[in-house]
């Protein structure tokens, strides 16, 4: 607050001295309050000038403080970075070696699974091609069953096909003479096949017509009905035939006492068997035996071993009788070793003997060639027993050379 001398002057004669006093005393308290509200406001600018350059001393440790750890910061990144590149170009270099690897790997995998491949193709056109020779060959059989189907339909050509079988079967177990075909009995009638046995046996009677319509029938049956009525009928079918073998080859004294009624397929035996007990047991009571081709097979190899044993049993006493002059040969012959063996131990002591005078010559000639001599006048032998000697007397008559003579 100023006060000016221009308000002073005006102001003085108007005023009393108290008011001036008083007047002066606040001008006093006036000054002094500015005196001390300026050496406050000195006082504070001081201090917020110290404030001040703490504040600018602070800001420029924290600023040197920031830059360095601005240096630091930048140190660091750049390590940082290096560490970064160096890390990136190992990791580039391990994915670039794995993408190798694995391109390797899918090459050879790849490779493989060609090689399998056309491996696998090639082991597949194989088995196409076996599969293709199967498939011409089931053609060919089916053609072939067909075929046989056509022989079956026909009556007679069906038992023409029984017997071709039973006959081979026949002619590839025994031999030429042991078996005949379609031969006629003493009753007219006439069997597929007779087998002569051994020891003046009748022979045995083989009968290959089977009754093939009746099965076929059976085989055939769309029903149940059907069925049973076909059975029936091959019942009484193969009752007829049992009881015909029966009384036309069944001959006493002529035949033997069973026959043979040849089967020509093992399904239908089986079938038999299982299906038609009681025609198997009522053949068996009329002395017939119902056979496949398999046991008929078996029963020739039984026959030919048969006849085998008879012809063996009847060349007995021809085979003994060889067997003794073998047993005179073998005499004979141990006796001319045996003399050999005299005449080789003969022999032997001659050489030893012979080995023994050599040894002595061989002696007497290293002696010789030693010039081995005696003095002239003991007349004494070199040695006591030799039985004679012979003195040659040297021209000196100093020294005398003895010869003896030995065997």
């Amino acid at each position: 607050m100023t006060v000016t001398s221009d308000s002073l002057t005006i102001s003085l004669p108007i005023l009393s001295p108290g008011v001036l006093a008083l007047a002066g005393g606040a001008l006093a308290v006036l000054i002094l309050v500015t005196i001390v509200f300026a050496l406050r406001n000195a006082g504070i600018r001081r201090e917020e000038a110290e404030e001040a350059n703490l504040r600018a001393a602070e800001s420029e440790a924290r600023m040197a403080e920031l830059l360095k750890i601005q240096a630091e910061m930048q140190g660091r990144i750049s390590t940082m970075t290096e560490v970064f590149g160096a890390r990136q170009a190992e990791l580039n270099q391990a994915i670039n070696q794995r993408l190798d690897g694995m391109s390797q790997r899918m090459s050879s995998t790849l490779t493989e699974q060609t090689k399998s491949t056309h491996d696998n193709l090639q082991k597949l056109q194989e088995r196409l091609a076996v599969i293709d020779v199967a498939q011409n060959n089931i053609q060919t059989l089916a053609k072939d069953v067909v075929g046989l189907q056509a022989i079956l339909s026909n009556k007679q050509t069906r038992g023409a096909f029984g017997q071709s079988r039973m006959e081979t079967i026949v002619a590839d177990g025994l031999p030429m003479g042991a078996y005949a075909f379609q031969q006629t009995l003493s009753n007219g009638s006439r069997p597929d096949c007779t087998i002569r046995m051994p020891n003046g046996a009748p022979p045995l009677v083989i009968d290959a017509k089977f009754p093939l319509e009746a099965w076929n029938a059976i085989r055939d049956a769309s029903g149940a009905d059907a069925g049973k009525l076909a059975g029936q009928q091959f019942r009484r079918d193969m009752e007829v035939h049992i009881k015909d073998i029966s009384e036309k080859y069944l001959i006493q004294g002529e035949t033997q006492e069973t026959a043979f009624l040849f089967v020509p397929s093992e399904s239908i035996f089986a079938e038999i068997h299982e299906n038609f007990e009681g025609i198997v047991q009522k053949a068996h009571r009329a002395r017939i035996v119902i056979v496949s081709p398999s046991l008929l097979m078996l029963s020739i190899q039984v026959i030919q071993a048969v006849l085998k044993d008879q012809r063996m049993r009847a060349q007995a006493h021809v085979i003994q009788g060889e067997v003794a002059l073998l047993m005179d040969d073998l005499g004979r012959l141990d006796e001319r070793v045996r003399k050999l063996q005299g005449h080789f131990s003969q022999t032997q002591r001659d050489v030893d003997q012979i080995i023994t005078s050599a040894d002595k010559l061989t002696k007497r000639g290293a002696k010789i060639e030693a010039l081995e001599f005696e003095a002239g006048g003991d007349g004494k032998p070199t040695r006591e027993n030799e039985p004679s000697a012979k003195s040659v007397e040297s021209r000196t008559g100093l020294l005398k050379l003895r010869v003896v003579d030995e065997e």
